[in-house]
């Protein structure tokens, strides 16, 4: 009896259960949609690039003559003046110098009376004919070597003169030092090229960003341009600057292209530091108060199902392009003979009653140069193209427009056609509870694991 009871329990349990599978798998079909809203509002495109924070006048303060550091008058961050004294070489060798070079000329000096004193009295004794022509000639050529070598000398002198004022480092700016690359004691050797004892910034409160931007992007770019950017070390603050030169000059890194732009920034709270990494935006065009879409409504294709009902009520108008597994090339024919494209065109002329001219898009910012949405936008829209957009109409049926695409900023996109308004539910993807038929046939993995899981087993062992 008690056996009996459990059984009949479990029946029940069981019974239970497969009701409530039935109706989960009832209610799995059951497809709903992700809805977005058309929305008013402002669209401004962009191309971003990155780019590194200079000063925009830096001076590389170096040595001429070698020596060891003796005395250093200027740290890290310290402003200083023009004509200021920074540093001070170790100057007992140049010292040295300068004494020989003064004994080398008085020695000249020396040399030059007597090489003088011999030539007037070769040339008393010549008149009287008791010296040589030969003899009178090598008396004037020493005296002339004499004269070239006090010359000599005293260019000597004045070298080791300015060698020891250039023991002296003065900062040749008024500036802030960013950069200072020696210690007292630490030898610098000028033989080759001037080493580098400070790097000095001219003003801080101007500064300036060398932005790589790639060619693909470079065209859209001009002097004047504004531009915002953002650094890390102030991530909800947006900087802005005015783009000041486009360079020819290319750098090719990784069989990529690019060429610098330098964009001027302001900078009189001295809060950005020069060598930040500045993420750049160049504001490429801009539309004010027009209806937009999230991209991901334009890209969105019906699949089967919708698009039969979508043909069965509206049996006299073209076929919509099929979903992305069964795109149709534009040399398939549709129902009414023409192409896909060519029926689509029609289909917003009788929607609109207009086609929207290219040149007038142009003329209001809509298309990039190159007649599309913009790189990078993911998008892959063409501007000024006719799109199918699908969207939920009063009744919650789901219905198809088509509306020409405008400019673009990656995220949503301008649109203009006939029915639309702020507001309008657009539908944007397929949101069910469960995958429907279609979509598990078109599941390769789900299918796979449901094969080998097979049907579930009776509750209770039944």
């Amino acid at each position: 009896m008690k056996r009996l009871i459990i059984g009949l329990s479990l029946v029940g349990v069981a019974a239970a259960v497969t009701v409530g599978f039935l109706a989960r798998g009832g209610s799995a079909k059951a497809t709903g949609y992700r809805v977005v809203a058309v929305e008013r509002g402002d669209i401004v495109s962009t191309v971003n690039a990155t780019g590194t924070l200079n000063a925009v006048s830096t001076v590389q303060v170096g040595t001429q003559v070698s020596g060891q550091i003796a005395q250093l008058y200027a740290d890290f961050n310290d402003r200083v003046h023009r004509g200021q004294l920074i540093a001070r070489l170790d100057s007992t060798l140049l010292v040295l110098a300068v004494q020989q070079a003064r004994a080398e000329v008085e020695r000249s000096q020396a040399d030059l009376q007597q090489k003088q004193f011999l030539l007037d009295q070769a040339t008393r004794l010549r008149e009287s004919a008791s010296v040589t022509e030969t003899d009178f000639r090598t008396a004037q050529y020493n005296a002339v070597a004499a004269q070239s070598a006090l010359s000599s000398a005293q260019v000597s002198l004045q070298r080791a003169g300015q060698n020891l004022r250039y023991a002296c480092i003065y900062a040749p700016i008024d500036g802030v030092v960013i950069e200072r690359d020696v210690d007292v004691g630490q030898t610098v050797a000028a033989s080759l090229s001037a080493p580098q004892l400070f790097l000095i910034a001219e003003d801080l409160s101007r500064m300036q960003i060398l932005v790589l931007v790639d060619e693909s992007d470079i065209g859209k770019i001009r002097e004047g341009q504004a531009a915002r950017f953002t650094v890390q070390a102030f991530p909800n603050r947006t900087f802005t600057g005015t783009v000041r030169q486009v360079r020819m000059q290319s750098k090719t890194s990784e069989n990529v292209v690019n060429y610098t732009v330098v964009v001027s920034v302001g900078n009189r709270d001295l809060a950005l530091l020069p060598g930040m990494t500045a993420t750049v935006s160049f504001e490429i065009a801009r539309a004010s108060a027009v209806l937009k879409v999230a991209n991901a409504a334009l890209r969105f294709r019906a699949p089967e199902t919708m698009l039969a009902a979508w043909r069965a009520a509206h049996p006299d108008s073209v076929r919509p392009a099929a979903p992305p597994a069964r795109r149709a090339s534009p040399s398939d024919s549709a129902a009414g003979g023409a192409p896909v494209r060519l029926q689509f065109a029609s289909y917003a002329q009788q929607q609109s009653g207009s086609r929207v001219s290219l040149q007038a898009a142009q003329r209001r910012g809509s298309l990039s140069e190159g007649g599309g949405a913009g790189r990078g936008t993911g998008a892959g829209l063409q501007a000024a193209e006719p799109v199918q957009l699908w969207y939920l109409d009063g009744g919650g049926r789901p219905a198809m427009t088509v509306v020409r695409t405008g400019l673009t900023d990656g995220q949503t996109t301008e649109i203009s056609g006939p029915g639309l308004s702020e507001g309008m539910r657009v539908i944007a993807g397929l949101a069910s509870s469960g995958a429907s038929a279609e979509t598990t046939a078109t599941n390769p993995f789900q299918s796979t694991r449901q094969q080998q899981m097979g049907p579930p087993p009776p509750p209770g062992g039944f």
